[in-house]
């Protein structure tokens, strides 16, 4: 249902370059024919959806919400892991290491962290790693 979502970047390039990687664990990757000079879009495919880093269409200095969050489904608890220790290695900021969270220890397993503009992403896999 979801077609694509975007989070606000004041620095396209870096956050394109902090995006390229963590979204390739996923399948992703920037889709050229619809991305440009301020802002790129990123998917797995076809029909899939996408996620989206650019400027504020209205020129204003983009900022995170507070409350608002992106996640991420992840093919296994090792891309989650994967995912948070490279987010963190790109400048990002440790929201909540990898970890079962809640009482099902195969239920949900998931990592927090904030972009290079602060906004706030899980990396996620529910069920047995």
């Amino acid at each position: 249902m979801i077609g694509y979502t975007m989070v606000g970047t004041n620095n396209p390039a870096a956050a394109t370059a902090f995006y390229t990687p963590l979204l390739a664990m996923l399948g992703g990757a920037p889709l050229a024919a619809i991305s440009g000079e301020n802002r790129t879009f990123f998917s797995a495919g076809a029909g899939q959806p996408m996620l989206a880093v650019g400027k504020p269409h209205d020129g204003g200095t983009a900022t995170f919400g507070n409350g608002t969050m992106i996640a991420l489904s992840a093919p296994s608890r090792a891309v989650v892991d994967a995912m948070h220790a490279a987010a963190i290695k790109a400048g990002g900021k440790d929201e909540g290491a990898p970890g079962v969270r809640g009482p099902n220890p195969n239920g949900f397993y998931g990592a927090y962290f904030r972009d290079l503009d602060g906004n706030k992403i899980c990396a996620f896999k529910v069920g047995p790693a």
